[in-house]
């Protein structure tokens, strides 16, 4: 451990409850580097690995991490190839090694005309951490925040259609309840790596008021160090939720 490690954690600050990442750069990592945007993918898988464990280190509950969105089947078909062979590796490789260390795994995403095999192994993950629960890590997998929305209208347009409940009776709360993330709570800190400024349709309804931190580094770079960096920076904001004064403060 460095110095700056040993300062970072003995310094203290306000926790979020829920951090959510959009690993973003795996591609330009591994161009920078004359390699293959698989090569790239793979550093990312390692990034992720450490995340979780600096995530259960620094207090943090929950862990949503954008693994693939529904707009990514529009790459390469190899690419999408190497990722879902990724995906594979992962769970096959680390679920032992989450489900010892306490880490319960959730999924969200539409999982409809998902590969049998891919299908089964989101539900081995889930079904065998159930029970954990030193960190939650949700993996946002077949997921975009659009999608998720319009899912949500059709569920409660057919509640409509049966006669379970009322127009009048939709409200924020009752469309939060339709969503994947239904009991998952909002992120508090949305952090996206690469440089890039957007969320990307990465939980469009959940990061409404979530601080959000943009970092220049690739993915396959980020660390524990990246991690408490951006911890510092949700620790000195005021969150106000829409309000005048910061949430927890006195008025």
């Amino acid at each position: 451990m460095t110095g700056q490690d040993r300062r970072h954690e003995s310094e203290p600050m306000t926790t979020p409850a829920h951090v959510a990442i959009i690993m973003d750069g795996n591609g330009r990592w591994a161009k920078a580097r004359g390699l293959p945007r698989l090569a790239g993918h793979r550093a990312g898988v390692e990034a992720l690995r450490q995340t979780v464990r600096a995530a259960a280190d620094l207090g943090i509950s929950w862990l949503t991490v954008y693994a693939f969105s529904s707009e990514n089947w529009s790459r390469p078909k190899s690419e999408v190839s190497d990722l879902m062979g990724l995906l594979r590796l992962f769970i096959r490789r680390d679920l032992a090694e989450l489900h010892q260390n306490g880490v319960r795994v959730r999924t969200i995403g539409d999982r409809t005309g998902l590969q049998p095999d891919i299908a089964a192994l989101l539900n081995e993950a889930e079904t065998l951490t159930a029970g954990n629960s030193a960190i939650n890590l949700v993996i946002a997998f077949n997921y975009g925040g659009r999608d998720e929305i319009a899912r949500a209208v059709r569920k409660i347009a057919g509640q409509v259609l049966a006669g379970e409940t009322e127009l009048d009776q939709i409200t924020p709360e009752s469309v939060a309840m339709a969503l994947d993330t239904s009991d998952i709570p909002d992120p508090d800190l949305v952090i996206r790596t690469s440089g890039e400024q957007r969320l990307s349709n990465f939980l469009l309804w959940q990061a409404a008021y979530s601080e959000l931190i943009f970092m220049s580094c690739y993915w396959p770079d980020f660390s524990k160090g990246h991690l408490v960096e951006a911890l510092e920076q949700f620790a000195a904001r005021e969150r106000r939720f829409g309000g005048l004064v910061a949430r927890g403060a006195a008025s």
